[in-house]
């Protein structure tokens, strides 16, 4: 091969390499409680695509059944004081990403928080491995944030409880 021809190959493999790169991102998830990080428990990969941010989690060791998920305000997923000053799981990462300020947690088709996720089912056998797309996000729109994982469902409300009522923070991981 020609020096030209072994130029013009890495180059195009190198440009090949940067565009995968810029469309997708990977996120380490790792289980959480009061005492700080625990072990990873899987990533999520993460692309933008017509029907906004693809969310594709490879998750394992978690509740079966159905568990809030939201893109939270804080790169940081460690524990932290609660108001009754007991440490609480994930408190680090901040409320909920609602960049236009709404205070209303309206699920991920609704005008209220952006970082509202569509609820991750979890199998019985511990794994979530069903992709949900964000409709209002962007991956530029959440670098720099954490991804948390409650232990409870989410009803997309502020009643009977707040925030959905997903309740603790059990998993968490941050976009770099």
């Amino acid at each position: 091969m020609t020096f030209r021809k072994l130029t013009l190959t890495a180059a195009l493999l190198l440009a090949g390499t940067a565009t995968a790169a810029a469309q997708g991102a990977s996120v380490t998830v790792n289980a959480i409680d009061s005492s700080g990080i625990g072990k990873a428990i899987g990533t999520l990969t993460l692309s933008d695509g017509k029907d906004g941010l693809r969310i594709e989690p490879k998750l394992e060791s978690l509740p079966a059944g159905d568990h809030g998920f939201h893109v939270h305000v804080n790169p940081d997923c460690g524990a932290a004081a609660a108001a009754d000053g007991k440490m609480a799981a994930g408190l680090a990462a901040g409320g909920h990403f609602d960049p236009a300020g709404s205070g209303k947690h309206l699920g991920p088709h609704g005008a209220g928080h952006k970082g509202d996720l569509p609820v991750l089912t979890v199998a019985a056998d511990g794994r979530a491995t069903t992709a949900v797309f964000a409709p209002h996000l962007k991956l530029a729109d959440i670098k720099g944030r954490s991804f948390m994982i409650h232990a409870g469902g989410d009803n997309f409300a502020d009643q009977p409880a707040a925030l959905g009522g997903g309740g603790a923070r059990i998993a968490c991981g941050v976009l770099k």
